[in-house]
């Protein structure tokens, strides 16, 4: 009896310990997770793949890391930049990223506080370098989504590892980064200093206002050609169009006499007759005209001896 007792004591014991064994050996992966497997501190392999994954028991352990989109929306304070144009702005910004390479990260940063800490000097400095490239009104214009992307390309850059010459370009990779990807960064508020705002408001609704003046000055001028242009084009057609008109005409006139010409040459006594029916037409067209002739008068001669 105590032997058996003695015996189930051992099993148990033994299955005590292999279970340990087993749960200690076994880890799970989730889909939103990525695992990091480390022998006394060092790191050994990156699991990415989700399920259930073995390490060797009590000599590894895992450190896990968040493979979602994580983002630093407090983690800056707003801090002052100067514009290209000498006009200072206050500035609060955020960045969004993924961690792509869990062992770069753990070599480089340790944790996310270590990175916030560097990732904060490095968004500082690309703050500075990219507005203060430009002027103002670029920061508050259309042109902001471009400055963002610049910003972004420049910080991804300098997480990777890479150096950049003084315009943002990258001149060297070098071979470790931060292990993350730069997804997104974006400005939150960019303000002018109370202290000196409505200033700049003044100066700058001055400067579009002569802005707005030079357009229109240019547009009227440029109406001003338009409507020149267009006079002189119709001057040019209307004299085009009565020279035409006048050799037309000319040459209508020239035809006419010439058939008349014909056509006298050939029946002068009709030609004669017909004249004189033209001129009765006229000469009686009103009611009550009257007509006071010589005796013998030619005008007459038709209505004496009738038509030819």
């Amino acid at each position: 009896m105590k032997n058996a007792r003695a015996r189930g004591m051992v099993m148990g014991a033994v299955a005590a310990a292999a279970l340990l064994v087993v749960l200690n050996a076994a880890f799970i992966v989730t889909q939103t997770d990525q695992a990091l497997v480390l022998q006394f501190g060092k790191p050994m392999r990156v699991v990415q793949d989700p399920g259930l994954h073995f390490k060797t028991p009590f000599l590894e352990n895992v450190e896990y890391f968040d493979r979602r989109l994580l983002d630093f929306n407090d983690a800056y304070s707003p801090i002052e930049v100067i514009a290209a144009d000498q006009k200072r702005l206050i500035v609060d910004s955020f960045v969004r990223y993924r961690i792509i390479d869990p062992l770069k990260f753990k070599q480089a940063v340790g944790d996310e506080r270590n990175l916030k800490s560097r990732l904060n000097a490095i968004l500082e400095a690309s703050l500075r370098q990219v507005i203060g490239s430009v002027p103002l009104a670029d920061v508050i214009s259309e042109k902001r989504a471009a400055l963002m992307q610049q910003l972004r390309d420049m910080v991804n850059a300098q997480t990777a590892g890479s150096k950049l010459d003084e315009k943002g370009k990258i001149v060297e990779g070098a071979a470790r980064g931060f292990g993350i990807e730069v997804v997104d960064v974006r400005i939150m508020r960019a303000d002018l200093p109370k202290e000196n705002a409505e200033g700049i408001y003044r100066r700058m609704q001055t400067e579009r206002e002569r802005e707005a003046k030079q357009y229109r000055a240019q547009g009227a001028e440029d109406a001003q050609k338009i409507r020149s242009t267009a006079e002189k084009e119709r001057t040019i057609l209307l004299a085009e169009a009565k020279k035409q008109s006048e050799i037309l005409r000319g040459s209508g006139d020239s035809e006419a006499i010439k058939i008349f010409a014909e056509a006298t040459g050939q029946d002068a006594e009709f030609y004669g007759f017909y004249r004189s029916l033209l001129a009765y037409r006229k000469a009686f067209s009103a009611a009550d005209t009257t007509l006071v002739l010589a005796p013998g008068n030619d005008f007459m001669k038709y209505f004496e001896k009738g038509a030819p």
